[in-house]
């Protein structure tokens, strides 16, 4: 039942820098059961001004393939070194769990930035492969010294295969006074499992669409603070760095909202259809709406080592302790 981290690749070539930037990369990695993917991106900022929030906010996109399956696909819809608040990477990864995304901030200019996407797969014993993209928008300036690292996570007691699927977008038609739309969010339809929760973009760092309504869910319309609400965001539950504030000893900021950006929980909500949602907005947007999908566990891991406690992982009960839906 023992936990095992690999490094599988180190590069000081696919890192950010003072222009955007999009890499593509490829490399083979062990058999077992994947539980998650640890990135880590090091560098060093000319100045504080070059980066206004956490790091999250110059990855515009991710997209992770394993032995041939798409398993990740996010896209940031506005973010970009100037965006303060946390960003639309930061709100969404740590919605699925704390600790998700995060920097150490304990200097002005050093950034050390670490990014924890779930899988939840068994793959085969012997090698197999792993091919991403990755997208950087600009900092303000040089990245020197830097370098990103990919790690895997090998956890024979995960519990959730989890599946980031591909953004719907939807450009609303909001006007002063809200204007209430129908939304079909696609997922997958060779994807097995359930809907564990919706990452909602808009077009920028404003809270643009006034309410959502899960159709299926409720009966009425419920505006966003209400969803931050039971989201756990209300209780200072958003928490990212911005490099003016860092302290030596590192320090994160606490917020309540991330304006443009919201986490909807669906606590597992069944797959028998796409998601269908009713939004109200007061300005003309290019909303996306990204799918968290989770399943059961399938296939057996290799054989585990020595360690005598193991460490249970599942997106689904993370995003329902996140939340305040149950307390």
């Amino acid at each position: 039942m023992s936990l095992r981290y690999t490094l599988v690749q180190t590069s000081t070539v696919n890192v950010p820098g003072a222009a955007g930037a999009t890499y593509n990369s490829g490399l083979n990695i062990p058999g077992g059961a994947v539980d998650e993917i640890i990135i880590r991106i090091q560098g060093t900022m000319n100045a504080v001004g070059d980066l206004a929030s956490d790091t999250g906010s110059i990855i515009a996109a991710l997209r992770i393939v394993l032995n041939g399956e798409t398993f990740f696909d996010f896209r940031n819809n506005f973010g970009t070194n100037a965006t303060t608040g946390a960003s639309a990477t930061s709100v969404f990864m740590n919605a699925m769990g704390s600790g998700r995304s995060q920097d150490v901030n304990s200097s002005t200019t050093v950034r050390d930035y670490y990014l924890r996407i779930p899988v939840g797969r068994n793959i085969p014993a012997g090698i197999s492969r792993l091919e991403y993209t990755i997208q950087y928008s600009a900092l303000g300036g040089a990245f020197t010294n830097a370098s990103i690292e990919w790690w895997m996570r090998y956890n024979p007691a995960m519990q959730n295969t989890v599946t980031i699927g591909a953004a719907t977008s939807f450009l609303s038609s909001g006007a002063a006074g809200g204007v209430t739309q129908e939304v079909v969010v696609r997922v997958p339809q060779n994807v097995p499992g359930v809907l564990a929760g919706v990452m909602i973009q808009g077009g920028s760092a404003a809270d643009t669409m006034s309410s959502a309504r899960v159709i299926s869910q409720s009966d009425y319309s419920i505006d966003t603070d209400y969803w931050r609400m039971l989201g756990g965001d209300i209780r200072n539950g958003i928490l990212f760095a911005q490099p003016a504030a860092a302290v030596a000893n590192g320090l994160l900021t606490f917020s309540q909202k991330s304006l443009g950006n919201l986490f909807v929980p669906l606590f597992n909500l069944s797959l028998q259809d796409d998601l269908r949602m009713q939004i109200t907005t007061t300005a003309a947007e290019n909303f996306t709406f990204t799918p968290v999908i989770v399943s059961s566990i399938v296939g057996q891991p290799q054989p585990g080592a020595v360690q005598t406690q193991s460490v249970p992982t599942s997106v689904s009960k993370a995003i329902l302790s996140v939340s305040d839906a149950q307390a």
